[in-house]
């Protein structure tokens, strides 16, 4: 395979965007679906292109192509920064998420933005943010990684306030923007640090110096939690959960990929990535597994009670992040890799679901809902396919995964797997809650006058056929591990085949159990929104206090806005600010004016107007001048 190849992977998107920003502008006015269509085919080309290294890499030895660097930078001292790219095992998996499930929302794109006047912009900044993401996950030195990582978070705040008219949307882009940043100071300290004790930005170096025994210790343990700082900033775990649930005001499309393939996905391949010094660090590994098991069923409890379809699937996402990170901190890389693999396709589904949906209602609220099955089969059946992968129903996708980590954490972390084993349970539940409130009964959206129930249909077959696509992938793509070469492919842990996996279920209580309490939340979600049996209502008025909170998020908003960034960071910046212009601003500029002032009195004396005191001071400027050679020449 010619080397150019893993680089065409990432600039493609990039060559997109330029195109699209630069060369096609003037045809947009008649032509506006040339955006779309340079997208698609740009994108289009990065999947071809994934597939062929994808195949390059199972035939390399070791799982790993070696692909020449490009100078970039040289510093004296011997420091130098280079552009290279790391295509192994996890680089192609991670590219082969990424290409796919993007290629299959553009296409959707074009059907859920139709006739949208942002429509270019939207397609070009989409370009640009798949770019980034593919970038990222081929960067091989931290410098390289950094810039595409902010670049992802850029793209992340242009595209949650792409409609930036809306107060709301240009509230959750900032929201986003400011949160994950406090994510990226630890990283960007982390890589600072990591450089003033290794000398290198090189992300194998640092490998083999943390393996070797010479990264180690304290500076091992704090480097580690500075990159983890950056991974909980975008893959909004605790306490940078926040942003991602308001990152919904977006289009649809836009909340798919961040959710399913880029920005959250990029902190737990971050971990993935560095996972050499995690993994010689307890401190650090506990933190993330910690960490992960709790924001699980931390953000599970607050989608057990949201009325807006998307806030739901985006609990969702939180949680199973925080079961990534629970994987990665109990097993390793292949088993957090492997449902990252796994969830790209389930819910990336369910947010194009959730968009059909809103497509033919016209809101995002599942109390205006109902009966759907009837009039959007095809959005039925595919939405029923993701949410038993999402709630992890054997035979789907889902199952094996969440199969693994539950098993690894009963193994080493028993407490820990008692907190997922109680996420499975939750995670049933909201998500068949919201199967049987959207899809079952009569439809409930007659206040809407546009929308009545005669005019709902089906979505359109360019919406339809990529949904499809992810329910045929949300279905068989954890058979992909079929023998266990998952985890062999990746080379880090040791994620159990399927075969084995299935004797489990036959011989083993564990998988049987978690069935079960996934089934149980199935049941109590069909008895309360279906059957009625259970009073919705009743158990509301029964747990108030609870509901409120829930319903509330905790308060954290009000936490951080108020507390944190209305009183301590807003007044104390303006305290600051005023010091500061007082004092520093204020002083200094005054203070040179009083010395302009009084340097241009004492120049004016000098200003005699006789010719021959002038060339006096020539005449000593230039001795000065020779004086000056003579010694320091």
């Amino acid at each position: 395979m010619p080397h150019q190849v893993p680089w065409l992977i990432w600039l493609s998107p990039m060559f997109s965007f330029i195109i699209i920003s630069l060369i096609l502008r003037p045809f947009f006015n008649h032509h506006p679906k040339l955006s779309g269509y340079t997208t698609i085919a740009a994108i289009g080309i990065s999947c071809f292109l994934s597939f062929w290294v994808l195949i390059e890499v199972l035939k390399a030895p070791g799982h790993r192509l070696e692909i020449p660097d490009i100078q970039w930078v040289v510093i004296e001292d011997g420091i130098s920064i280079h552009l290279g790219l790391i295509v192994d095992a996890l680089t192609a998996v991670m590219l082969i998420v990424v290409s796919v499930v993007s290629l299959l929302i553009q296409i959707y794109s074009q059907g859920y933005m139709h006739g949208d006047p942002g429509y270019p912009r939207y397609y070009a900044f989409m370009s640009l943010f798949t770019g980034f993401m593919l970038g990222l996950v081929m960067a091989d030195n931290l410098v390289f990684l950094f810039l595409f990582w902010e670049g992802v978070g850029l793209c992340s705040y242009l595209l949650i306030g792409f409609w930036f008219h809306r107060p709301a949307a240009a509230n959750a882009a900032k929201k986003a923007f400011i949160v994950t940043r406090l994510g990226d100071f630890g990283f960007l300290a982390a890589i600072l640090f990591l450089f003033y004790h290794t000398g290198t930005f090189d992300i194998e170096r640092l490998h083999s110096l943390a393996i070797a025994g010479t990264l180690a210790g304290t500076t091992l343990t704090w480097a580690a939690l500075g990159i983890f700082s950056g991974a909980a900033g975008k893959s909004a775990q605790f306490p940078l959960h926040t942003w991602l649930p308001d990152a919904m005001e977006g289009p649809t499309p836009v909340s798919a990929l961040i959710h399913a393939a880029t920005m959250v996905a990029a902190g737990v391949f971050l971990v993935a990535r560095f996972f050499p010094l995690f993994e010689h660090s307890k401190v650090a590994l506990t933190i993330v597994a910690v960490i992960g098991a709790f924001t699980a069923i931390f953000a599970a409890s607050m989608g057990l009670v949201m009325n807006d379809i998307k806030r739901v699937v985006a609990y969702s996402t939180i949680s199973q992040l925080g079961y990534m990170m629970l994987g990665l901190g109990v097993s390793g890389v292949a088993v957090g890799i492997f449902h990252l693999f796994n969830h790209a396709f389930f819910k990336a589904l369910l947010f194009l679901g959730a968009g059909s949906v809103n497509h033919a209602t016209g809101t995002f609220d599942i109390r205006e809902m109902g009966g759907l099955r009837r009039v959007m089969p095809w959005t039925y059946i595919t939405f029923i396919i993701a949410a038993l992968s999402l709630a992890g129903i054997y035979p789907l996708s889902g199952f094996w995964s969440k199969d693994e980590i539950l098993i690894y954490s009963f193994k080493t972390q028993p407490f820990l797997f008692t907190l997922a084993l109680i996420t499975v349970f939750m995670t049933a539940f909201y998500i068949f809650r919201v199967v049987f409130v959207v899809f079952g009964g009569e439809y409930r959206g007659t206040k809407l006058a546009h929308h009545s129930e005669h005019k709902l249909h089906e979505s359109p077959a360019v919406m339809v056929i990529p949904m499809v696509i992810l329910a045929f992938f949300s279905a068989v793509s954890g058979w992909l591990n079929l023998t266990g070469n998952f985890g062999e492919f990746l080379g880090h842990g040791e994620a159990r085949g399927l075969l084995e996996g299935f004797f489990g279920i036959l011989g083993k209580p564990l998988p049987w159990l978690s069935l079960i309490v996934a089934g149980l939340g199935i049941y109590l979600a069909y008895a309360m929104y279906s059957t009625r049996r259970i009073s919705p209502e009743a158990v509301g008025r029964t747990f108030v206090p609870l509901y409120t909170t829930l319903s509330r998020k905790y308060w954290f908003d009000e936490l951080y806005e108020r507390i944190f960034v209305g009183k301590t960071l807003v007044n104390g910046l303006f305290v600051g600010l005023e010091a500061f212009d007082t004092y520093a601003v204020d002083g200094s500029v005054n203070g040179i004016a009083d010395k302009t002032i009084a340097t241009g009195r004492a120049l004016s004396r000098v200003q005699t107007g006789q010719l021959q005191l002038y060339g006096l001071f020539i005449a000593m400027g230039i001795v000065a001048i020779t004086i000056c050679f003579y010694f320091f020449g």
